[in-house]
């Protein structure tokens, strides 16, 4: 059952305990007055943990770097605004190998780093492995901005495209639809719902921008998002 029309529900309750909400969902099964909800299978869940083990190994990486960062500003040492994860050891090391105090405080932070980042480029590779093994993949990689983040979320938060009667019933499915609020004579449009999954809204919001402000070839669908 979709767990927010149910939470709704329950919430009319007066005293919320584990009997009552027994009750309610006895009640709210009995009527019919719920929404079945797709239980995706356990490929799309493999994909999902492998892309949320990525990005957290690629959150981890990022937020020791940023400490460094901050611990070098201390001793006047600035480093440049944009570098390379793959350069920023052999970037900090020498800097900081001639100052006992500093090499005793970050070489740790750059050692698990490291490691962190290694096995970032690992999971990365298997992602990209996946994604050019699956042919629906292939197929969503042929659009511009699309790469084998974007048609793995992608394909693994639908799951099973028979589940949505029309294909419009995909963006209101993760949220990019705008909310409409309507009562007599009020009639007011409102901001997206942001219903549904927040991941793939961010990685479809990343490709939009990757395919408007990165791609240079033209085609009708960036022609198309630049006139909107």
């Amino acid at each position: 059952m979709e767990a927010r029309q149910v939470n709704a529900a329950l919430s009319a309750m007066r005293n919320k305990t584990d009997k009552n909400d027994a009750r309610g969902i006895a009640h709210v099964l009995r009527t019919g007055w719920f929404s079945p909800v797709h239980m995706k299978s356990r490929e799309a869940h493999g994909v999902r943990a492998l892309l949320s083990t990525r990005k957290a190994l690629l959150n981890k990486t990022i937020d020791l770097a940023n400490e460094v960062r901050g611990l070098l500003k201390i001793f006047g040492l600035r480093l440049p605004k944009s570098v390379q994860h793959g350069g920023f050891d052999g970037l900090v090391r020498p800097m900081i190998e001639m100052d006992k105090i500093l090499a005793h405080a970050i070489i740790p932070l750059l050692d698990a780093r490291l490691v962190l980042y290694q096995h970032f480029l690992e999971l990365d590779r298997r992602v990209k492995r996946a994604a050019a093994w699956d042919e629906v993949c292939l197929r969503m990689m042929t659009v511009p901005g699309v790469g084998p983040i974007a048609a793995l979320t992608f394909k693994a938060a639908v799951d099973d495209p028979a589940c949505f009667k029309k294909s419009r019933t995909v963006a209101a499915h993760f949220g990019p639809t705008p909310r409409r609020f309507q009562s007599g004579e009020h009639d007011t449009p409102d901001r997206i719902s942001k219903a549904g999954d927040r991941d793939v809204r961010a990685t479809l919001y990343a490709a939009a921008n990757a395919l408007l402000m990165r791609t240079m070839a033209g085609s009708q669908i960036k022609n198309h998002g630049v006139c909107a």
